[in-house]
């Protein structure tokens, strides 16, 4: 359990890091590798709501998924959605991506290789990751119109999900911490961040939920 001022904290950071697009069709929906095959689950529905004709999904493995993905994250996304009914010819795996740079720089050169004309990008992520994916791409893929996607879920449903409020507080503080200094490091485009947020993420910080922040500036 945390205290109802963390929680609400959290909850913040939560709806700041969601970026409200509304999905809308692209050239290509990317999905972004992690843990969670909810994202997978996410861009094959997308698909089969007309958003994307071509689906490339990114990621090699991490620490976290290592074991439950032994054979890279975006080839057991590639596998969810082809169960899902997405045809396995109109889906593009690219397999070494290591952090949310490598998915959209690496994306970009496998669909430049293969002459794909791409002129707006679907990212589908972890909900809280939609703004770093948004600013990741904006700085690198800076020529093409870029919408965020998630699964639609709320703060306390995604903590269900998880079953470790704690582990999601400090996923929150960890990718707020990021849209703060990655941007000074030329990783991403800066965003204006409200006050309210910085207190928010301050406040979490103070209350020890650091375990994902950057160990050389935590």
């Amino acid at each position: 359990m945390i205290s109802t001022q963390s929680w609400a904290d959290a909850q913040r950071l939560w709806d700041f890091q969601k970026m409200g697009h509304e999905p809308r069709p692209c050239s290509v929906a990317v999905g972004l590798g992690s843990h969670d095959l909810g994202v997978a689950d996410t861009t094959a529905d997308l698909y089969h709501r007309g958003m994307a004709p071509l689906i490339v999904f990114t990621g090699a493995t991490s620490r976290t998924t290592r074991e439950r993905m032994p054979r890279g994250e975006a080839e057991h996304y590639r596998d969810r959605a082809i169960e899902l009914g997405v045809p396995a010819d109109v889906i593009i795996v690219e397999p070494e991506a290591r952090n949310t740079g490598d998915n959209i720089r690496l994306s970009r050169a496998l669909l430049e290789e293969r002459h794909v004309a791409v002129s707006s990008i679907l990212l589908v992520s972890k909900p809280y990751e939609e703004r770093r994916a948004y600013a990741t791409a904006r700085h690198l893929w800076p020529e093409v119109d870029c919408v965020s996607a998630s699964t639609p879920m709320s703060f306390a449903e995604y903590v269900d999900s998880i079953h470790d409020v704690r582990l999601v507080v400090d996923m929150l503080v960890g990718a707020q911490q990021r849209l703060t200094v990655y941007p000074q490091r030329g990783f991403m485009i800066e965003q204006k961040i409200p006050q309210a947020v910085t207190a928010a993420y301050d406040r979490l910080c103070s209350e020890g939920f650091t375990s994902r922040l950057l160990p050389e500036v935590a």
